[in-house]
């Protein structure tokens, strides 16, 4: 065979293609650099050392939070565990999956003659391998850090509690796959086949009839359906939509850059859904614009999506919420109140686009006007409403089990709600990173700035856990209360201060409207 037949035989073979455009790409001149590597991992090692490790000491020092005495007990958790992460994949997959490349890439494969599963089959089978073992690094440490499995002293448990983990790593990234190349309706049955499949499972762990071995048919059973999703979702690749693959990556690099250039919360805005309908009933039949409640109700239901999961982390932080200010304990703040408080937040950004309009029309006076004596009023009103009642229906639904509720407790949640509305309003008035945070912070440690940006990017994350922390240190009701108001003050001043504005001014607008 001579040596053209043999280069023509490289260049008629898809793979050699494949790997000649992904190596040329790869050398390109743009590519990252060693150093920018190395500072990558310079902060990812002092942000372990000042947040990761004091957190598991913390959490290895203290008793587990989900006690696991036998396999009976130990199959509900699992099969829970599975479901939640088997449908966050799903919906990962869904703005962001395994077959997401870089614009340009996806252009040139798209242009040739290949078809997509001779360019994004290896790419798939690469990244889900490295999901895999992220997802079995991720469960294993939750349940090094949550629960007692590793303190087993028989050690019965932990080799069915890894044969779970490894399940529950091979199902993950075929169901992140699934999620981004079938439809909407595959999806929801899927989703639905887990529920089942997990309720079925999680009873029959606990019954006799399995003894000790429950464990074991859980990890038989994912691993089961990962065989079986991944050969169904592989054999889809060579129908898979490239238009919409091709705006799914642009918007992918869109958001990358953004994360990189320190603005996450810019990123995230790229994934909001698009409202939808319903424009109508914004508008009175005489012409005029319905009341600020009826807009923001309207606007929250033209983005279904959000509202649904809005409604949901409302109700579960508001009976979190009950139980955990019930009995905070002495000198501490029960896990419930945290997570009840940290679904509040998440919930109320969910609840409606005004978040964002209040933005808006803050930073971009000369479009909208000079004169927003009621912007505030118009788009706070909605929002505070909302959370308010939910997260009050829940509490109180869930505050019959202990009725009648004392009166400190009623004080340490009502304090909690305006606290997380006082984060939520610090965190969406974010604007552009300040070029202050990036000048170097010399420590012994080290440069720290990288920790200022990080802090700043999940900033009300930050005022939410320190607020529920020292509302549970206060010695009295009261204080915490106080300590609460007096955060939420600090939160909409510096809100005000991101956008330009400052509490005197808003005072002189209020006064000449």
């Amino acid at each position: 065979m001579t040596t053209d037949s043999v280069t023509a035989a490289q260049e008629a073979d898809p793979r050699a293609r494949v790997h000649a455009v992904r190596h040329r790409y790869a050398h390109r001149g743009d590519r990252a650099t060693v150093h920018d590597w190395a500072y990558t991992g310079y902060l990812t090692a002092i942000l372990a050392l000042v947040y990761v490790v004091p957190v598991v000491h913390l959490v290895r020092t203290s008793r587990a939070l989900v006690p696991l005495d036998s396999s009976r007990a130990a199959a509900p958790v699992a099969c829970l565990v599975a479901a939640v992460v088997v449908w966050g994949a799903q919906l990962t997959g869904r703005f962001w999956g395994p077959l997401v490349l870089k614009p340009f890439l996806l252009h040139v494969f798209s242009s040739t003659d290949l078809s997509p599963t001779h360019y994004l089959g290896p790419i798939a089978r690469r990244r889900l391998a490295y999901a895999g073992l992220g997802s079995l690094s991720a469960v294993c440490t939750a349940a090094f850090l949550v629960t007692d499995l590793f303190d087993d002293p028989g050690a019965t448990l932990l080799p069915q509690g890894v044969a779970v983990a490894a399940g529950i790593a091979a199902v993950t990234p075929m169901a992140w796959l699934w999620g981004q190349i079938r439809t909407v309706r595959d999806n929801v049955l899927l989703a639905a086949a887990v529920a089942a499949a997990a309720a079925a499972l999680a009873l029959l762990g606990r019954s006799a009839l399995l003894g000790g071995g429950g464990l074991w048919l859980i990890a038989g059973v994912a691993a089961a359906t990962a065989a079986v999703l991944g050969r169904a979702a592989f054999r889809s690749l060579r129908t898979v939509d490239l238009a919409r693959l091709a705006r799914e990556s642009a918007r992918a690099a869109e958001a990358q850059t953004f994360a990189w250039t320190g603005t996450l919360h810019h990123a995230l805005d790229l994934y909001r859904p698009q409202p939808r309908g319903l424009t109508s009933a914004l508008v009175r039949p005489d012409g005029r614009l319905r009341g600020h409640l009826t807009q923001g109700a309207v606007r929250a239901l033209r983005t279904p999506g959000r509202a649904f999961a809005a409604a949901g982390f409302l109700l579960t932080g508001g009976a979190l919420l009950a139980f955990g200010v019930a009995e905070p304990g002495a000198g501490a703040a029960t896990p419930s109140w945290v997570a009840g408080s940290l679904a509040v937040y998440w919930g109320s950004g969910w609840v409606g686009e005004t978040w964002r309009a209040l933005r808006d029309e803050l930073t971009r006076a000369p479009l909208h006007g000079e004169r927003w004596g009621g912007t505030l009023a118009r788009t706070l009103a909605w929002p505070v409403v909302a959370v308010t009642a939910t997260v009050g229906l829940a509490g109180g639904v869930a505050a019959v089990t202990r009725w009648p509720p004392r009166a400190d407790a009623l004080l340490l949640a009502a304090g909690s709600v305006v606290l997380v509305l006082g984060a939520r309003f610090l965190r969406e008035m974010k604007t552009d990173l300040p070029i202050a945070l990036l000048l170097p912070v010399i420590t012994p440690l080290g440069d720290l700035s990288g920790l200022r940006v990080f802090v700043w990017q999940f900033d009300g994350l930050v005022v939410v856990l320190i607020g529920v922390l020292g509302m549970a240190h206060m010695p009295s009701a009261p204080g915490a209360a106080l300590l609460a108001l007096g955060v939420t003050a600090w939160c909409l001043w510096a809100g005000l201060r991101r956008t330009g504005r400052t509490p005197r001014a808003l005072l002189t607008r209020l006064g000449r409207v």
